[in-house]
């Protein structure tokens, strides 16, 4: 089974046993947000930005 890999940089992303779908984790070595968008195989994608609504 290959290890999960950042989909900006490439690099392995660890990725605790108990993870769940939607999680977001952080790559290690560039720091983008990624979602898990499946558990068997762990699959990641990019996070999607979150707009701020200032409480409106």
């Amino acid at each position: 089974m290959s290890e999960p890999t950042c989909v900006t940089c490439g690099a392995v992303v660890a990725v605790p046993e108990d993870v769940e779908n939607g999680e977001i984790l952080d790559c290690g070595d560039c720091g983008t947000e990624l979602e898990v968008i499946g558990t068997e195989p762990v699959e990641l994608a990019e996070a999607p930005e979150l707009a701020e609504d200032w409480g409106e």
